[in-house]
């Protein structure tokens, strides 16, 4: 898998920063909201860039994508977030080529997640996608790719146990609370944010907590309405939220907003506070941890639970590395056929001119020339010889470099464009 027909002199990179070397400030300065993300794909746009998926999560923001370089991806990542080349130097990983696909893969399959088996990431990956293909930024080897990572993570899910028992940031925060917090059922919880992450753990405290004290604010009342229906929860309006602080025992802020939400001038309370802040980036200020009556725990402290759950889910990280290369397989078999089908092509053209310089020839040379049968002859024949070469090129036994490069020779065909992977 090493050429892409598609434009000269691009290769498929895959880079940024992730939990395993940058931790919750350093990947907060990368992280993109919708608007930045959606700049950053004008952008790519406007500089000529082919193709390009970018996502961002609390675990990692990076972007996957066709260059010449990978600094003009680099540039795209830090013009739209706060973050610098520097910093990007020190902590972010770059893939480029057959390593960059492998990569897409990990992270798609679950492999790769903060606590593994989480596979909330896939979700984001469709969404980034079609944010891509809106601005014409999704070729046909990214979107064969990313389709092919999405049908290694459902065979995974099925085929084997890796993410039984729901481990992902909400149900680790839910598992904290649990273990370091006495009468649960009996405390009063805030939480201050209802998109997904805030969606599933409350979904998850509910289950697990049996506690009927559990007050909702968002900066959207209507959404957290829609999920306190469900649960038969208590709303309470943005403007109530430092009265609900100072009310509550344990306060779970995941707001996803660029900045802290929740700062010490918020809380009055002398009582015992418990704050998990499970955004990207931070959106509980560290001052918090000047009052001594306030316990911060951040996601990256939850995402170190190594319980029997996670243990047993290791056992089953071979099997799902042997699907991911069997769908891989299957990725480089088609990468190989699109690789040498502009020159097939390119081939049948050539020999359809032939073809139709000898059928004047003919038509000149003969009074009763048969055009019809002639004409169903020729592309008879024309069909059988492409079919040939292309059987030829499909032999894992060939070296299809070499034999490309002897048929653009023989037949005197322009040179055919790939992009390098």
């Amino acid at each position: 898998m090493e050429h892409y027909q598609k434009s000269l002199g691009t290769y498929f990179y895959a880079l940024g920063l992730s939990y395993k070397k940058a931790d919750a400030e350093i990947r907060g300065h990368f992280s993109l909201d919708e608007t930045s993300k959606n700049t950053l794909l004008q952008q790519a746009k406007a500089n000529g860039i082919e193709s390009l998926v970018v996502t961002s999560t609390c675990n990692r923001t990076e972007i996957y994508g066709f260059a010449q370089h990978p600094y003009q991806l680099i540039q795209l990542l830090c013009d739209n977030s706060k973050g610098n080349v520097e910093e990007f130097q020190k902590y972010a990983y770059i893939y480029k080529g057959n390593d960059a696909v492998s990569h897409l893969f990990k992270v798609g399959s679950g492999l790769d997640s903060q606590i593994l088996g989480d596979f909330e990431i896939i979700g984001q990956l469709k969404k980034s996608a079609s944010e891509s293909k809106k601005y014409n930024l999704l070729n046909p080897f990214l979107e064969r790719l990313l389709n092919s990572v999405i049908q290694a993570s459902k065979r995974i899910k099925t085929e084997t146990d890796i993410s039984t028992g729901a481990t992902s940031v909400s149900f680790a925060s839910v598992h904290y609370i649990l273990n370091n917090v006495d009468n649960v059922s009996e405390k009063n919880i805030l939480l201050f944010g209802t998109g997904k992450i805030g969606r599933n753990t409350c979904e998850n405290l509910v289950k697990h907590s049996k506690n009927s004290h559990i007050t909702l604010i968002n900066r959207t009342k209507d959404k957290a309405e829609a999920i306190a229906g469900k649960f038969n929860l208590i709303v309470k309006d943005y403007a109530n939220l430092q009265e609900e602080i100072n009310k509550t025992d344990i306060l779970i802020v995941a707001t996803g907003a660029q900045n802290p939400t929740v700062d010490k001038h918020l809380i009055q309370s002398k009582k015992g506070l418990l704050i998990l802040d499970l955004s990207i980036p931070k959106n509980v200020n560290e001052n918090v941890t000047d009052l001594k009556n306030v316990k911060l725990v951040h996601l990256d402290d939850l995402s170190q639970i190594t319980d029997e759950t996670l243990e047993r889910r290791k056992k089953h990280i071979p099997v799902a590395e042997s699907i991911i290369e069997d769908i891989k397989t299957d990725f480089d078999a088609w990468l190989t056929t699109r690789k040498f089908a502009p020159t097939i092509k390119a081939l049948k053209d050539k020999l359809l001119d032939f073809k139709a310089a000898e059928l004047d020839t003919q038509r000149k040379k003969m009074a009763n020339f048969n055009e019809e049968q002639a004409e169903l002859i020729s592309n008879n024949i024309i069909q059988k010889i492409t079919n040939h070469f292309a059987h030829h090129l499909k032999d894992d036994l060939t070296s299809t470099d070499d034999s490309l490069e002897l048929i653009k020779k023989v037949f005197q065909l322009e040179n055919t464009t790939t992009t390098n992977v």
